[in-house]
């Protein structure tokens, strides 16, 4: 019987639960599969790295709708929204303190906050997380597009290769797809920083790309149209959550090697930005609608020449794996919500390397989903993005503000008012976010939080009811043993037949085999060679017309069990061939007889292998 309660999450073949933390194998061997600090900016940052590809563009295209003049407060905006990065970079370094064994937001939700918000901390996580995965495919794809034309009308199918292409380096581990995605982080980074000084050194633009410039539209240009580019923009802030969330994955001391890399992201993203946002001003390139602003301002500064590109495909390659930092960190998140009995147990199962592989599985479905759901339209889905991420980043600087007034250790007020006013801002971000994108799309980003939550309050509904019928937390009584029979299914005698046998006269008081024939005159034969042989074992034949084998079986074993003074063992056994292709020539008829005997019956089903060596 399986060894999975209510309260804990099961055990399966090679993979284990994390049975007393969310920490992974932290020993001397399981170090080399831990990042390093360097290691880390690849594995968990290149969401946010990447942002930088369309976060000006975010804004550009919304303040563009009230005139061509409106283009002239990009830049403030940008500089408003490094601002903000400045103190949700260093506030996370606090949360990467008070809660080192990962779950960002949820973890600070639950201790300091209570179920209900905790539970919306790891429901606007989970929507952050699918939705970074779709639209850092989709503005790959796109930036791709940009510098090939020929590949637009193909954009889907290059995201859903992409999402493969994550799935398989993340099922082998982070530490392995952090060391293959750090040379394109590092080609990013230095196409990023130099089409920055390559536009700033330069009087005018080296080229400028083909295409249709965007007309200004004729909105006037007021605090709704600025909210609206600001909201925007945040789309650049998504994803300075995932080290916090992700903290376990790192190396011992964990903690001072995850506050550094978050330090780094945010001086990395930080400067880019703002970079940018100088270029684009120094130039106020006109905006066009099928090419992207990063690739204008790229052409702006290299030329058309080989330098441009590979910053083209440098933008495209670290923006489509830019999804490897949710592969990161929504495995690890589902991890503690199974532990909390919120998600299902199969979610905390962890293979031999440190790969929490369902949760990467799911994580890639959902994304697929959405991708073909949206066709990969960048456009469309980044007004769904930005409300969950916005709500963690407020309720893990409201659980903080918390945490110091609670504890007060030793210089507790400059981190007080540190996360304080973090707080106040992402709350207003927040809030801007869902009411200038209800319309657009938010409200779906809202409606699947809200879901989540009910599922999780669900699930954990289940569970405690389980855990009262198991009785988990109560001392049973003392078990009396009980008389044991044991029935061994078999069509004919063989090899098969003789080892089954054998093995169940070891196992309980009785045994019997039982057989089911097609016809008396078959049932007849099989009891004449039954009696030459003289196993010891006694045989009960039965005849089914119907020619359903397993019906009768499953009546018999229900007979057997009748009255419940005896435990009824069924041995059943299993084929099992050298070569793995082979396995669906055989036991088709013992995985029915299973399953029917679990639905229907209390029997303990039990099989032994017979293994063929050709």
């Amino acid at each position: 019987m399986s060894q999975t309660s209510a309260g804990a999450p099961g055990q399966s073949g090679t993979e284990t639960p994390d049975d007393q933390s969310t920490e992974w194998d932290r020993s001397a061997a399981g170090q080399r599969q831990h990042l390093t600090s360097l290691q880390g900016i690849p594995a968990l940052c290149l969401d946010a790295l990447s942002s930088v590809a369309y976060g000006p563009q975010a804004v550009a295209l919304i303040l563009v709708g009230a005139g061509l003049t409106a283009l002239n407060h990009t830049l403030p905006i940008l500089i408003v929204i490094v601002c903000m990065l400045i103190f949700l970079t260093l506030s996370y370094t606090q949360v990467i303190r008070v809660a080192s064994d990962g779950g960002g937001s949820y973890a600070i939700a639950k201790m300091l906050l209570g179920a209900n918000v905790s539970k919306l901390a790891a429901a606007s996580l989970v929507v952050d997380y699918v939705l970074t995965v779709a639209v850092s495919l989709s503005a790959g794809a796109q930036a791709l597009s940009s510098a090939f034309p020929v590949l637009q009308s193909h954009e889907l199918l290059i995201c859903l290769g992409g999402l493969l292409f994550l799935l398989a380096l993340n099922l082998r581990g982070i530490s392995e797809s952090a060391k293959v995605l750090l040379v394109p982080t590092l080609v990013f980074l230095v196409a990023i920083y130099a089409t920055v000084i390559g536009v700033l050194v330069r009087s005018h633009p080296a080229a400028t790309l083909p295409g249709p410039s965007l007309r200004g539209g004729t909105e006037t240009l007021g605090i709704l149209i600025l909210l609206k580019a600001f909201s925007n923009g945040c789309s650049a802030l998504t994803g300075i959550e995932a080290i916090a969330n992700g903290t376990p994955a790192f190396r011992d001391p964990r903690v001072p090697r995850a506050q550094r890399t978050e330090i780094s992201l945010g001086i990395l993203l930080g400067t880019m930005l703002l970079g940018l946002g100088f270029a684009y001003d120094h130039f106020r390139l006109p905006l066009k609608g099928n090419v992207t602003l990063l690739a204008q301002l790229s052409a702006a500064g290299f030329g058309k020449g080989v330098a441009f590109y590979v910053a083209q495909i440098a933008v495209a390659v670290v923006l489509g794996v830019a999804a490897n930092t949710s592969f990161g960190g929504l495995p690890v998140l589902l991890s503690l919500l199974a532990r909390d009995n919120r998600m299902p147990h199969v979610f905390a199962l962890r293979a031999q390397k440190p790969v929490y592989r369902y949760g990467v599985v799911v994580l890639a479905i959902l994304a697929a989903l959405l991708l073909v759901a949206r066709n990969a339209n960048t456009n469309d889905l980044i007004p769904l993005y930005g409300v969950g991420v916005f709500t963690g980043f407020t309720i893990s600087q409201v659980g903080l503000v918390r945490y110091w007034l609670r504890n007060r250790p030793p210089r507790w007020a400059p981190y007080f008012l540190l996360n304080g006013f973090g707080a106040c801002l992402s709350g207003v971000a927040c809030l801007v976010l869902v009411t200038t994108k209800f319309t657009a799309g938010a409200w779906l980003a809202v409606v699947s939080i809200a879901l989540l939550m009910l599922l999780f309050s669900r699930i954990a509904a289940y569970y405690k009811l389980a855990a009262e019928e198991i009785g988990i937390g109560v001392t049973p009584q003392l078990v009396q043993p009980r008389p044991s029979l044991v029935l061994v299914p078999v069509m004919s005698i063989t090899k098969v037949t003789a080892n089954v046998l054998a093995a169940a006269r070891s196992m309980g008081d009785e045994v019997r085999a039982v057989s089911v024939q097609y016809s008396q005159e078959d049932a007849d034969r099989l009891e004449d060679q039954w009696r030459s042989w003289a196993p010891g074992v006694e045989l009960v034949t039965m005849v089914d017309v119907q020619h359903s084998l397993v019906g009768p079986l499953v009546r018999y074993v229900a007979e057997a069990e009748e009255g419940g003074n005896r435990l009824v063992t069924v041995l059943i056994s299993e084929l099992t061939p050298n070569k793995r292709r082979h396995e669906l020539l055989h036991n088709q008829r013992g995985k029915i007889i299973t399953t029917l005997l679990r639905q229907r019956t209390d029997a303990v089903i039990a099989t032994l292998p017979f293994r063929l060596h050709d």
